[in-house]
């Protein structure tokens, strides 16, 4: 499944058993009704730092914004490798591939890319932080006799080193991080995740490596700034995370109206509003998946984020009417099956046309027995896919994420792997990736309207088999010029907005791939 707001992955640990009357709850549902102060900032910030009692401090709009206003450009405090990452270059971060040539760092030992990585420089990440302090406890030495496990937990240890050896090269940059919440209080009540990070993060940098002059409480709390705040950065072969400035400020909303790009090699983060947003709204983005269901998403939001939502779209069961948890009823043929309290993660499920109901339990079981099944299907695997939508079609209503995952897989496969190359399609597969973009993109505008990224790249994959059928039936007589013409506007709308979407992110990516060959596609077709 497409990633769109990269959070760091952290390792999987039981749901925290909190207190009802200490769980945080997600600030967007919270934010209006809450007495708040606000925090003075300078009058061209383009929004305003609101303070409660309940959620801390969130960002709302200082003015009315329009679709693709920057509100934040920023640095990031520091970047680091992923949890539990395989071994990646200090420097850059990028993956090594295998059998690539081994370079080490001259002064730490530690594996490179390249001597000549841009990441190494003096003023770099690296040499500025931890490459002499690791020389001096010869820390590879436990890095080349440690086992593969251990080595990927070393590397996840690399950026709480860094954020912990800013205390001392960077104070005020150190201070700052500091100003991030750790949710201390709700962490130390998860033992799994706390004795965790007492294990391999704080033991291994304070005993193992030798840095005892940092405390296992500074240490802990570096671990929750972290789990809390940490965005992934980069894309293949970059595999990284990072903290940074003012980004952690903004809330979490399962349909947020803000999107966020992160620049190769700097990693220098770009948020902006998806579409228009009034002065005094919160400003919003996403820590679960867009096209995830509501019971996955707050279950991700809970173990890995510390809080359960409570916004409009968690709060619906039928999410904003797309039904993308609904089961189909056995029992009646129009019935779908939805949660009668989605809050609740042991609520029962009701059909909504008859008598039948569900156990949360028989739906978890269901879900996860399908999940495995669409594990066994190869990613390329076209047939495969098509056959689990068909036969999970009786089950699942037709926008279930389980289908929309397989739909979106299909929508960029038809096209682009042998055997289904755009020339090899026939017009009956030409008509289903049409088909399979519009299921899509109807779900996607009203999750997440305006400039998304997954907007964007749907509307390039849509525009292939529309163009093409256009030609096909005019050249064959099916269809009058003025309903080309009809069609062949509709694949101009498609382009210019993928165009003007994707033309916002960071030059070098594949999305501003696509957005140049969508203005190619666009001078191509001229005049209509």
């Amino acid at each position: 499944m497409p990633s769109h707001h990269k959070k760091k992955k952290q390792k999987k640990y039981d749901p925290p058993k909190l207190n009802h009357s200490k769980e945080i709850i997600n600030p967007c549902s919270e934010y209006d009704r809450q007495p708040v102060a606000e925090v003075q900032l300078e009058s061209s910030k383009p929004y305003l730092v609101k303070r409660s009692e309940q959620v801390g401090r969130y960002i709302v709009a200082a003015r009315d914004l329009k679709a693709g206003d920057v509100i934040i450009e920023t640095p990031p405090f520091v970047v680091g490798p992923c949890a539990e990452t395989e071994p990646v270059c200090l420097g850059c971060h990028n993956a090594f591939k295998p059998g690539s040539v081994v370079y080490r760092c001259e002064i730490c030992n530690w594996r490179i890319c390249s001597p000549s990585c841009h990441g190494l420089a003096p003023a770099g990440t690296h040499r500025q932080l931890e490459c002499i302090p690791l020389r001096d406890k010869a820390v590879h030495k436990h890095l080349q006799t440690s086992p593969t496990a251990q080595v990927k937990l070393m590397y996840e240890a690399i950026l709480t080193l860094r954020c912990m050896l800013l205390k001392t090269v960077d104070r005020p940059q150190y201070d700052r991080l500091l100003g991030m919440d750790p949710l201390n209080d709700v962490r130390q009540q998860i033992p799994k995740l706390w004795n965790r990070n007492q294990k391999e993060i704080v033991e291994r940098i304070r005993n193992q490596w030798g840095f005892a002059e940092y405390s296992e409480l500074e240490l802990h709390t570096i671990c929750g700034i972290i789990e809390v705040n940490a965005f992934e950065v980069g894309q293949e072969p970059t595999k990284a995370r990072a903290l940074f400035p003012e980004a952690y400020l903004l809330m979490h909303d399962c349909t947020p109206n803000t999107g966020h790009t992160d620049a190769p090699q700097t990693h220098h983060l770009t948020v902006r509003v998806l579409r228009d947003v009034k002065a005094g709204e919160p400003l919003t983005l996403t820590y679960a998946h867009i096209l995830q269901g509501t019971l996955k998403r707050r279950q991700h939001l809970r173990e890995e984020k510390f809080f359960s939502c409570n916004c409009r779209r968690c709060t619906d069961p039928s999410e904003l009417g797309t039904n993308c948890s609904a089961l189909r009823c056995k029992k009646c043929p129009r019935g779908h099956i939805l949660p009668t309290d989605p809050l609740n993660p042991e609520t029962e499920w009701h059909c909504r046309q008859c008598s039948t109901v569900m156990s949360c339990e028989a739906v978890i079981l269901l879900l996860e027995q399908l999940s495995q099944q669409l594990e066994t299907i190869g990613g390329n695997d076209v047939d495969g896919l098509e056959t689990f939508l068909r036969v999970q079609g009786a089950v699942l209503h037709d926008n279930h994420y389980l289908l929309l995952s397989v739909k979106h897989s299909l929508c960029e496969l038809y096209g682009k792997i042998e055997g289904f190359l755009i020339p090899q399609l026939s017009r009956e597969q030409l008509k289903r990736k049409e088909t399979l973009c519009r299921d899509l993109l109807e779900v996607v505008d009203q999750l997440e309207p305006g400039l998304s990224r997954l907007r964007g790249t749907i509307m390039y994959e849509m525009h292939v088999p529309l163009l093409i059928e256009a030609g096909q039936l005019f050249q064959g007589g099916v269809i009058q010029r003025a309903e080309l013409r009809r069609r062949l506007k509709e694949v101009q709308r498609l382009l210019k907005e993928s165009e003007r979407i994707l033309a916002l992110e960071p030059e070098g990516t594949p999305e501003h791939g696509i957005a140049e060959a969508a203005r190619d596609a666009l001078k191509n077709m001229g005049d209509v």
